[in-house]
C-alpha cells in the first residue's frame, strides 16, 4: 500500500485525493462520501477492496498512478481487511520486548534453547560437544582474532571444575586483545591511523580516539554512554 496507494492516500495533504488517507488506521475508518474506506471483516462494504478489485474505470490504482498491484498483492490485502485491518507502527518505534524462552531440555542458557528449539523443529540434533583444544581454540579465535597460547591450552584441558569454560570466556572478554578485536570496525569507520599517510606520513596524535575506543570495550561501556 505504501508504493502503491500513499501517494493519493497518505500523509501528504497537497497531493491527497478524495479526502481519503490510508495510512493512519482512524482516518481509513472514516465513511466518505462514497462509501468508507475500510470496514474491518467487511470485504464487502470496504471501498477500497471494491476499488482495488474492479474491473473498469474505478480501478485503483488508477492508470495515470504507472503503478499497478499484482494478483497476489490484491488477495493480501483482501485477507488483511477480512482480518480486521490492523494497523502496526514500524517496527523501529515499537517498545523493545523479550521474546517468551522455549523450553528444550539441557539447554545451558536462553541462546541454546533458542537454537536447540529451530534444530528440533527441522529435525536436527546438535553437534557432540567439542574436544577441549577445539573448543578453546575456536572460542579464543572468535573472541580475540588470535590463537591461544599453549600453556592456556594446557591450563583449559586441565580444569575440571564445572564453569571452566565460563571462566574462559570471561578471561578472554576482559582481555586487551578481545578490545582490539572489536574496536577494529570502530577505529576503521573513522579511517584511524598512527600517521597521516601522505607524503611525508608525519605522526597524527588521534590516539587518545583510540585508547578511548579500546577502554570501552573492554569495560563493556553502554553504547550510548560510549556515543555520547
Amino acid at each position: 500500500m505504501s508504493d502503491t496507494c500513499f501517494r493519493c492516500h497518505g500523509p501528504d495533504a497537497s497531493s491527497r485525493m478524495a479526502n481519503m488517507r490510508l495510512d493512519i488506521r482512524e482516518e481509513a475508518l472514516k465513511p466518505k462520501r462514497h462509501g468508507t474506506p475500510i470496514v474491518p471483516g467487511d470485504t464487502e462494504h470496504s471501498e477500497i477492496i471494491q476499488r482495488v478489485f474492479a474491473k473498469d474505470g474505478r480501478v485503483m490504482p488508477p492508470p495515470f498512478a504507472h503503478k499497478e498491484l499484482t494478483e497476489a498483492q490484491k488477495q493480501t490485502i483482501r485477507r488483511w481487511v477480512e482480518q480486521g485491518a490492523k494497523y502496526e507502527i514500524h517496527w523501529s518505534y515499537r517498545p523493545v520486548t523479550r521474546p517468551g524462552v522455549p523450553k528444550v531440555a539441557g539447554a545451558e542458557n536462553p541462546i541454546d534453547a533458542f537454537i536447540q528449539a529451530r534444530l528440533a523443529q527441522d529435525g536436527l540434533k546438535p553437534s557432540p560437544e567439542a574436544d577441549r583444544r577445539i573448543l578453546i581454540r575456536r572460542v579464543t579465535l572468535d573472541l580475540t582474532g588470535l590463537a591461544p597460547k599453549p600453556d592456556e591450552i594446557a591450563a583449559f584441558v586441565a580444569d575440571n571444575s564445572p564453569d571452566a569454560y565460563q571462566k574462559l570466556v570471561d578471561r578472554l572478554l576482559a582481555s586487551p586483545a578481545y578490545a582490539e578485536k572489536r574496536a577494529v570496525r570502530w577505529l576503521d569507520a573513522v579511517r584511524y591511523a598512527d600517521t597521516a599517510g601522505y607524503h611525508g606520513d608525519v605522526e597524527r596524535p588521534a590516539w587518545p580516539y583510540r585508547d578511548y575506543v579500546l577502554r570501552a570495550f573492554r569495560d563493556n561501556k553502554p553504547f550510548d554512554v560510549f556515543t555520547r
